[in-house]
């Protein structure tokens, strides 16, 4: 299992302070000075967004990678053909994305998911949330839920991945995993929730995930 010691950390000093992202960029660029490592950087597309890319076969279209990293489940959706936008809120991130992918056709951008530029607002077919709310503090998570829907263009779909927990668990440390009723309250009368995964992984031990799929209501 990735030692995720210094990114609980970070994460701990930055939400103290009331900055619910500051410590991403921090995390980086010591990761990129080789001080520490990214836990939820392995070099490849997420596998559980691409399970349910194969799986769903989602029509092409222009799609959002939240959260993006260092670009390879951006790039995996470029090569499926969608004109994908992909933003992390630290720039070490997205310059090591493009650099690794000098060619990409995937639009790489710096930007605060709970300040979602306005021209990224009804803008997308596919939103792709994946790790990106469970290492948000609750108070944050409720406004990065909000800029996710706002993301969204009338008929729309939102996949978000995530951890998963029972109610009465404790909520433990960061990455801190959600609910089902967290994942499934996403939903409003405008975007449906139509499908949901609850499954343990292939790590070694085995973790819980959430992975839920919503339609929004055409205009």
């Amino acid at each position: 299992m990735t030692d995720r010691t210094r990114a609980r950390a970070l994460a701990s000093e930055s939400v103290a302070r009331g900055d619910a992202v500051g410590w991403f960029e921090r995390l980086y660029a010591e990761a990129e000075r080789g001080d520490t490592v990214v836990p939820w950087v392995d070099l490849a597309p997420n596998p559980h967004v691409v399970e349910w890319l194969d799986r769903e076969r989602p029509a092409p279209g222009r799609a959002l990678d939240v959260g993006c990293g260092l670009g390879d489940t951006a790039e995996d959706l470029a090569r499926r053909g969608f004109e994908v936008v992909a933003f992390d809120v630290a720039p070490t991130a997205v310059e090591q994305a493009r650099r690794r992918f000098p060619k990409s056709r995937v639009d790489y951008r710096v930007a605060d998911l709970l300040a979602l530029p306005r021209e990224l607002e009804g803008a997308f077919d596919l939103v792709v949330e994946c790790y990106t709310l469970q290492v948000l503090p609750p108070e944050a998570r409720a406004h990065a839920i909000a800029a996710l829907r706002r993301a969204l263009r009338p008929g729309g779909t939102l996949l978000v991945v995530a951890r998963g927990r029972e109610p009465e668990d404790p909520p433990g440390e960061m990455p801190w995993p959600l609910t089902r009723a967290e994942v499934e309250a996403i939903a409003t009368p405008e975007l449906r929730c139509v499908g949901f995964d609850d499954f343990l992984d292939a790590e070694d031990p085995p973790v819980r995930r959430l992975r839920a799929w919503f339609f929004g209501r055409r205009a």
